[in-house]
């Protein structure tokens, strides 16, 4: 087997990723498009490990402790969305950026209130 085969298709999958990443609003397609690149990196660590014929198999050990960091990540990041769904009412990203700032959505940024 080449091994161009599957280092395209994880390339490919890596791109959609960060493009999800990058151009999507909802926190939780952000999640699955950090999920698809993780699945990318796996693709890889597994194809080079096939590839070199490692005796040790360092590439599969490396793709299950990816698996695992990517399966905690996605159940605080699911709890993490839940709970802001919970408060605001929505998972806009661009809401939450806000909301990190300390500017409510009424309030002048030029203008912040000083407590007398």
């Amino acid at each position: 087997m080449h091994l161009a085969y599957p280092a395209v298709l994880a390339a490919l999958l890596f791109c959609t990723g960060l493009y999800g990443v990058l151009a999507r609003r909802n926190a939780i397609l952000v999640l699955m498009s950090v999920e698809l690149m993780l699945n990318a990196v796996n693709l890889n660590l597994v194809a080079f490990d096939v590839w070199l014929r490692d005796t040790l198999h360092a590439g599969q050990a490396l793709t299950l402790f990816t698996i695992a960091i990517a399966a905690a990540e996605i159940g605080i990041g699911l709890a993490i969305v839940l709970m802001v769904y919970r408060n605001r009412g929505t998972s806009d990203v661009d809401r939450l950026r806000d909301t990190a700032e300390g500017h409510e959505p009424g309030q002048n940024a030029a203008r912040p209130e000083v407590a007398a």
